[in-house]
């Protein structure tokens, strides 16, 4: 296709943020979101991305486009995929040589991007972050610490606060994500096994503007059986190492048992025992079955090479004039181009 793109020249930086359900607090993002990006002295553009809100979320993102379309760019998706495939979402769209993703609601300060930029004008091709003086729950804050330390044992990649968003990330790497298909992932991590220069500044912190988090405890817990699934086997060679533990004291226990038949004779006292023995190794080939589960499930929705979502409009500025375009075809799988759906067509975070 030698089509000439009509969109104008890349800019430096740009911001990928993806918004659901977030009407609240998107009047409060837009006040300081721009005044923080103009004092960078530099290009840049602003990608939304509306996934699947079910309030005005995507009305508002309407009308910040017609104000500020020069800068501005809106993708909406057709459902609600998740905020992982909405960032995806937003790369496969980037033109930027900085890309850094935010969330909309506010927890980590606009303001606080100046520093990511600078960071990876130094030489750096991804910029992790750590939340100083975190605005969260206790125990989700102890959870976090468990997960990031398990996390870190089984796959070896490092990541100090992994539940972090803010991040920046070089062109060579979101290229390099775009390319990969694969259909549940963990940002993050893995730009950080793409990343050849990776560093880690701490960024301040606030609580939620307004609304509450759209991860609950159960996707929180998917997120994490994600990532540690997503990106090491080393739960299955645990697994493996636990079953010929587990074989060997079996063959042990039944030895024992034997002979104790043969010197005091048959007795019913250990009865129980047996019981709590067979219910915990029941337990076990139960925790065994899930977990190869989650590893089937993954190999069978990738074979099933469908798109990871779909996108319905997108509005941009084109030859100076804002409009509500088709989106163009990439590849969403490695495998083929995404289907289409139009504008006027119509899952949960």
């Amino acid at each position: 296709m030698n089509q000439t793109d009509p969109r104008p020249v890349a800019p430096e930086v740009s911001i990928i943020i993806p918004v659901y359900n977030e009407e609240a607090g998107l009047g409060q993002l837009f006040s300081r979101l721009y005044p923080a990006l103009d004092a960078l002295g530099t290009s840049y553009e602003v990608i939304f991305i509306n996934d699947g809100s079910r309030d005005k979320s995507a009305a508002l993102l309407a009308e910040q486009f017609r104000a500020r379309p020069d800068t501005t760019r809106v993708i909406l998706l057709n459902g609600n995929y998740g905020q992982h495939m909405a960032i995806l979402a937003g790369f496969e769209q980037s033109r930027g040589q900085i890309v850094i993703t935010l969330d909309a609601d506010l927890q980590n300060p606009p303001e606080e991007i100046g520093k990511l930029c600078a960071k990876m004008r130094e030489g750096y091709d991804y910029v992790g972050t750590i939340r100083m003086q975190r605005q969260d729950s206790l125990w989700r804050r102890k959870a976090s610490l468990v997960m990031n330390r398990l996390r870190e044992r089984i796959t070896r990649i490092k990541m100090t606060d992994q539940g972090c968003m803010l991040r920046a990330y070089s062109r060579h790497i979101i290229d390099t994500i775009n390319r990969c298909g694969e259909i549940n992932t963990f940002i993050p991590a893995l730009a950080y096994t793409f990343a050849q220069n990776p560093v880690e500044i701490e960024v301040a912190h606030e609580e939620r503007f307004a609304g509450e988090s759209k991860y609950s405890l159960y996707s929180l817990i998917r997120l994490n059986f994600d990532l540690v699934t997503g990106f090491s086997v080393v739960p299955l060679q645990w697994l493996s190492f636990i079953g010929v533990i587990l074989s060997m004291g079996s063959a042990a226990l039944f030895v024992l048992l034997l002979i104790r038949r043969f010197i005091i004779g048959a007795e019913v006292q250990g009865v129980f025992t047996l019981f709590a023995i067979t219910f915990f190794m029941l337990g076990v080939i139960i925790f065994a079955l899930g977990l190869l589960g989650e590893y089937i499930g993954r190999i069978y929705q990738q074979v099933r090479a469908r798109p990871r979502y779909l996108v319905q409009t997108i509005l941009e500025e084109r030859n100076g004039e804002p409009v509500a375009a088709q989106p163009r075809q990439s590849v969403v799988q490695g495998v083929q181009p995404a289907p289409v759906i139009g504008h006027d067509q119509g899952m949960e975070r």
